[in-house]
């Protein structure tokens, strides 16, 4: 197996700065791009079970079996009907998203304290205005934290999209795996996972930001 090497390394960087540019800009977009998706998804899903005790256990449990299912495994179930490449993986990214969105929506809509919603009601808004106006403004940094989440794992799991020729920094991956022993396996391996981790920290930071001014100043800690 060829010994890591410092000096490879920055020249392999050098070289391929550019393709490392756009291997990240297609992982970045491909997990907004299903984030967005599942953020719709599954607030609307929250939102239509969150007060529906056997509804509400039957989305929860749904999503939680789901997220067992090995990435590997569904991406080879995926890639039949979807073909490869961008299909399976937003379908993927989406169906992992789920769980934490789901989850947190339903959360936050039921932590909203009661005497909140009647004084809502008595000042003449519907159920459903309440619902938009009162409850969903309130949960929602309870919602971002399960976003966030969904981020975390999506990032990761883009990267296991590679296997069905998906976008991203995975492919870097792969290529090293599938090359070990070779001049620049280690340097292909160790970009993409590296690469992997720093996008995941920046987009938790991003996160904190989102949050941070997104949220009524009534409700920051």
């Amino acid at each position: 197996m060829t010994e890591f090497s410092f000096d490879s390394l920055i020249v392999f960087l050098n070289r391929r700065w550019d393709d490392i540019f756009a291997l990240v800009a297609e992982h970045i977009a491909v997990v907004a791009i299903s984030l967005v998706i599942a953020l719709v998804v599954g607030v609307g899903i929250g939102l239509l079970v969150w007060d529906k005790p056997i509804s509400r256990s039957i989305a929860i449990t749904s999503a939680g079996v789901a997220i067992t299912i090995p990435s590997l495994a569904l991406l080879a179930i995926l890639s039949p009907v979807l073909g490869l490449g961008w299909g399976p993986t937003v379908v993927a990214l989406v169906f992992y998203s789920l769980l934490p969105i789901v989850r947190n929506t339903v959360v936050g809509l039921r932590e909203v304290p009661s005497h909140i919603i009647e004084s809502a009601s008595g000042m003449g808004m519907t159920p459903a205005r309440v619902l938009l106006q009162t409850q969903l403004p309130i949960a929602w940094p309870i919602i971002l934290t399960g976003v966030r989440v969904a981020a975390q794992l999506t990032i990761g799991i883009a990267a296991i999209a590679a296997y069905v020729a998906g976008p991203g920094l995975g492919s870097y991956i792969f290529k090293g795996l599938s090359s070990l022993g070779s001049k620049n396996a280690l340097n292909f391996a160790l970009t993409g996972t590296v690469a992997v981790v720093l996008l995941a920290l920046l987009v938790d930071g991003l996160f904190v930001l989102i949050t941070r001014y997104t949220t009524s100043r009534g409700l920051r800690a």
